[in-house]
């Protein structure tokens, strides 16, 4: 588990990544040498699995977002179809879900052509692939990746939220 410190670090990581540790530190009264120490120690053991750059969607002509509901024939346990759908391009997010459908997958595409496009000649060639419902967002109020920490300050969490 974490710590409360590292739930503070990890907290001010998520609202901005590029942070120095001497900010962070500054912030949490500690050492910049520690803070570094403990950031190391959190990617080692996996905690922060690493860090990636938001591109505004819309600057790349990419303002369809959709969720595809998809199901495949394929046997119990098998993600040969989730390893298949992780690789159409557009394709975000693919989980393995319970219920009806098997996977939900999360897309990007530059308008309605192109999600056809993507739906017929993308996930349609994909053998497995039996049936797909699709669910375009109209306005998205709240997306992001952070995680809720235990222990994190609230006043620590307002300011970087």
């Amino acid at each position: 588990m974490i710590d409360d410190t590292d739930a503070k670090i990890l907290n001010i990581l998520q609202g901005d990544a590029r942070m120095p540790n001497s900010e962070i530190a500054r912030r949490l009264g500690m050492a910049p040498s520690a803070i570094f120490e403990r950031i190391r120690k959190l990617e080692a053991r996996g905690v922060i699995q690493g860090y990636a750059v938001r591109i505004n969607p819309h600057a790349l002509e990419l303002g369809l977002l959709a969720f595809i509901y998809v199901r495949a024939d394929e046997r119990v346990g098998s993600l040969e179809t989730s390893r298949q759908l992780a690789q159409v391009p557009g394709v975000q997010e693919v989980h393995h879900i319970a219920g009806e459908d098997c996977y939900l997958v999360k897309v990007r595409a530059r308008d309605t052509d192109a999600l056809g496009w993507l739906l017929r000649d993308c996930f349609g060639a994909i053998p497995s692939v039996r049936s797909t419902r699709t669910t375009i967002v109209l306005t998205t109020v709240r997306e992001t990746a952070a995680l809720p920490l235990p222990a994190a300050d609230e006043e620590e969490a307002a300011a970087n939220a």
